[in-house]
């Protein structure tokens, strides 16, 4: 069984930071390319940043220079890290495994609120 569960969401004033992770189980981790995408209130899921198993990443340009997605192989987890926090990152954030092209998993989401 499959399993994708993220944490580290919440409530940062703007300018905050907030590191996400995500734990698999259920697969073999270091052959996905694992990514977090967001959903806000009224629109669509977007991608905000994806690594592939070989550690290439990229990035949402709303995002570039502020986000950094990592992983650690060892632990079946990757990480968000998300620096100068703005009003319009609030969102659902949701960490995915798949390849290049597709999704094959999804987590259940966390969120993250950014206001003063």
């Amino acid at each position: 069984q499959v399993q994708l569960v993220e944490s580290g969401g919440g409530l940062v004033q703007p300018g905050g930071s907030l590191r996400l992770s995500c734990a698999a189980s259920g697969i073999i981790f270091n052959i996905y390319t694992m990514g977090w995408y967001r959903q806000a209130p009224g629109k669509q899921r977007e991608l905000v940043a994806r690594i592939t198993d070989s550690g290439h990443t990229n990035y949402a340009g709303s995002v570039k220079g502020r986000f950094t997605i990592s992983r650690d192989n060892a632990k079946n987890t990757v990480y968000l890290q998300m620096n100068s926090l703005k009003p319009e990152d609030t969102a659902v954030y949701y960490c995915s495994a798949g390849s290049i092209i597709t999704t094959d998993y999804w987590g259940q989401g966390t969120q993250v609120t950014i206001s003063s």
